[in-house]
């Protein structure tokens, strides 16, 4: 069945900082508002438009109610919040957990699924399995162990991708299915930007596997619901991103550039469609353009700050809306329902059998020459006595028997006068027995024909599997080889900083040895010099007495000579004048004595 992808749009209310800076509320409502949405002068027609002031219950109501149903009956489902940053994916998805009126999408469809389940049939039996992953800088963790990272995608025998090695929790109550998403939440990926406080840096994927099994007619069923909250496209100059954060917003919006090749593809009928671009689309493959029934939420920002963003969101939502996925019950068949369809296959072939036998028969008496009477013209309302005639002949492969010809053709005199008399009418039975037995010969032959697809089919599809296998193994091969030659060259690289390293220390300790040898000669010039002041201050000690002694000896001098002087002097009174010119030369001779001694 052919479905096309269901896109809502939901706009969210001006929050406080927009309200703050004054943004405008640039997104209008035309007509009912409920499929259309206007901004710049533009329309956008969607399945849904869930304006501002719309509760969580209504969005639940919209979105994710009708796909609780078909996944209880055997569909896949997907269902996917889609926007720039901080336009309400998150709170659209989950809200507030555990709370009645606030919580979203995820917490209603859990308790939905339980409350189905408890009102279902009693002779059905359940089995709920839980996964929970991010997508985180292109890389695949394991939300519910996160020890397991970047797990690989692989494809299983119908060519369905899924996350291999991921943790699958079997619940059997809500709150054992609200303590794993309470659990992978906690270890989810988020960071601080200009415009959420709490930035989703990662796509996260819930999936919810349910399978049941009728314990009378022994029909099982499964679906598989992909509930998926998309990190949001981020203009870096708005979030501010740097460093890591920084790192991630390229990532996000690289793989959210995958998705949008992904959905131009198939709206433009491509015969390539990029999946495996990256391992958001490759996880989402059967939930667009495959066997799944999606519901797209596209959320928007109507502030004026953010049109550019909300308007390629519109963009976004309309080419989804074109999108077909081929949508069909993943049916489990047991060996009896093998069997009873085989029945009924065969019953319909013998049903056909008869037809053609009654048919042959009437146009063998035709050319016979006969004239058969519309009375006994093989009819519809004939064919189900003719099914009671011919039951217990459709376990062969052929038609009826040329007894069983002859029997009809003789059934009238005239028919058996004109066997018996006409040569040319042996002729035509004998070819006519002839066309049956190879009737028969291409019916053996399209029945081998038919095991050999069959039996090639599954060769291709094994070959398909290996050459999958081989290509995942030839892209880990160049991965290895280039992770080769990177490890490699950061060997050669290490080796030299080696060896940089060892000249270095090479050098440090011939330096280190020079350093102690002058150090030593230091120590040694320290020490001579302090014996050489230890010299001089004893030195000068010397010297200063010697001063000293010289300054009283001085001193005595010159008192001596200042007493002779006057002694001089009293003696010259008292001699003439010739002593007096002796006295003289003698003061001048004491004189210069006194000179030379000082």
């Amino acid at each position: 069945m052919s479905e096309s992808i269901k896109v809502v749009c939901r706009v969210r209310p001006l929050n406080e900082q927009e309200k703050a800076n004054d943004s405008k509320f640039v997104v209008s409502f035309p007509g009912d508002g409920d499929t259309t949405v206007s901004l710049g002068g533009k329309i956008f027609s969607f399945d849904h438009v869930v304006q501002p002031k719309a509760s969580q219950l209504e969005v639940y109501e919209v979105v994710a109610k009708p796909i609780v149903a078909d996944v209880l009956n055997g569909y896949n489902g997907t269902i996917f919040a889609y926007g720039q940053t901080s336009s309400g994916k998150t709170y659209t998805m989950e809200g507030i957990l555990g709370d009645p009126v606030f919580q979203g999408v995820i917490p209603r469809i859990v308790d939905d699924i339980f409350n189905h389940i408890y009102q279902m049939d009693e002779n059905l039996e359940f089995h709920i399995k839980v996964s929970y992953f991010e997508i985180y800088m292109e890389k695949i963790r394991d939300l519910l162990d996160v020890s397991k990272t970047n797990l690989p995608v692989h494809e299983d025998k119908d060519r369905v991708p899924y996350v291999k090695g991921i943790t699958e929790k079997f619940v059997s109550t809500p709150e054992e299915l609200f303590k794993a998403i309470d659990e992978g939440k906690a270890n989810r990926h988020v960071a601080v930007t200009n415009m959420n406080e709490h930035s989703s840096r990662s796509h996260s994927v819930l999936l919810i596997n349910v399978r049941q099994e009728n314990l009378e007619t022994q029909k099982k069923l499964h679906g598989k619901l992909y509930l998926v909250d998309l990190a949001g496209s981020e203009k870096v100059a708005k979030t501010g991103a740097e460093g890591t954060v920084l790192d991630e917003a390229k990532n996000i919006n690289k793989s959210l550039s995958a998705l949008g090749n992904v959905i131009n593809a198939l709206v433009e009928g491509s015969s390539h469609v990029p999946y495996r671009d990256s391992k958001l689309t490759r996880i989402l493959q059967e939930s667009l353009g495959g066997n799944a029934r999606t519901t797209m939420v596209i959320c928007c920002s109507p502030a004026g700050y953010n049109e550019a963003e909300t308007k390629s969101t519109l963009m976004f939502g309309m080419r989804a809306k074109t999108i077909k996925n081929l949508v069909t019950v993943n049916e489990e068949i047991t060996a009896d329902e093998w069997r009873r369809r085989y029945e009924q296959e065969k019953e319909k072939v013998g049903k056909s059998h008869t037809i053609v036998s009654h048919l042959e028969s009437e146009l063998k008496r035709w050319r016979a020459g006969e004239t058969v009477n519309q009375a006994d013209w093989f009819t519809e309302n004939q064919y189900a006595g003719a099914l009671d005639d011919t039951r217990d002949s459709t376990t062969r492969s052929s038609v009826p028997s040329t007894p069983m010809l002859d029997s009809v053709t003789t059934s009238t005199p005239r028919s058996a006068a004109l066997t018996n008399a006409s040569p040319a009418k042996n002729v035509g039975d004998v070819q006519l027995q002839l066309l049956y037995q190879q009737l028969d010969d291409k019916g053996d032959e399209i029945n081998k024909q038919a095991e050999t697809i069959a039996r090639l089919r599954q060769q291709i599809e094994e070959q398909d599997v290996n050459n999958s296998l081989r290509t995942e193994s030839e892209g880990q091969f160049k991965e290895i080889t280039a992770l080769q030659a990177k490890y490699q060259s950061r060997k050669d690289e290490a080796k030299e900083v080696l060896q940089a390293l060892e000249e270095l220390a090479m050098n440090y300790d011939q330096k280190a040895q020079e350093i102690n040898a002058k150090a030593k000669e230091l120590e040694e010039t320290q020490e001579t010099l302090l014996l050489q002041t230890s010299l001089m201050h004893s030195k000068d000690c010397e010297l200063s007495q010697l001063k000293d002694a010289h300054e009283n000896q001085k001193k005595k001098y010159a008192e001596m000579m200042s007493s002779l002087l006057k002694d001089l002097i009293d003696v010259g009174e008292c001699l003439n004048d010739r002593i007096t010119v002796g006295l003289k030369v003698f003061m001048n001779f004491v004189l210069l004595l006194n000179g030379l001694l000082f």
